[in-house]
């Protein structure tokens, strides 16, 4: 899987590899089980800070997505593994209410909003985007 980082936005590079990773998973592209390159690695094939590497794992693991193994690395966990992370649904909410209230506030309705997250689901369930 290949992260793209734009430095030219205001969106941290460490949200910015956490998206991708997920986004990854989600389509397919690391599958459960899968090693991620180590720290190091990714921080030198991206060019970036060994730190904003680091929090970029350190956030996937801590949400459920990732386990570290001492000798093998970073691991995608397995889906069930995933969906029993503590908090995962709340946390979701809490990350959707703020593009739900820009929808409202732009005139979409229920309706519309859903209609968005269920293209954005199917887009990224096909590997597409970005």
């Amino acid at each position: 899987m290949l992260l793209r980082i734009d430095f030219e936005t205001d969106r941290p590079i460490y949200q910015q590899i956490r998206d991708q990773i997920v986004e990854g998973i989600a389509g397919g592209a690391l599958t459960p089980g899968a090693r991620l390159p180590s720290v190091r690695q990714l921080a030198a094939d991206l060019d970036i800070n060994l730190q904003t590497a680091n929090k970029a794992y350190a956030i996937l693991q801590a949400e459920g997505f990732l386990t570290v193994h001492r000798r093998e690395g970073f691991i995608v966990r397995a889906f069930d593994e995933m969906r029993a992370a503590p908090g995962h649904l709340r946390d979701l909410e809490r990350k959707l209410r703020p593009l739900a209230a820009e929808a409202l506030c732009r005139g979409l309705s229920p309706d519309e909003f859903a209609g968005l997250c269920r293209a954005a689901s199917d887009t990224v369930k096909k590997g597409e985007g970005r």
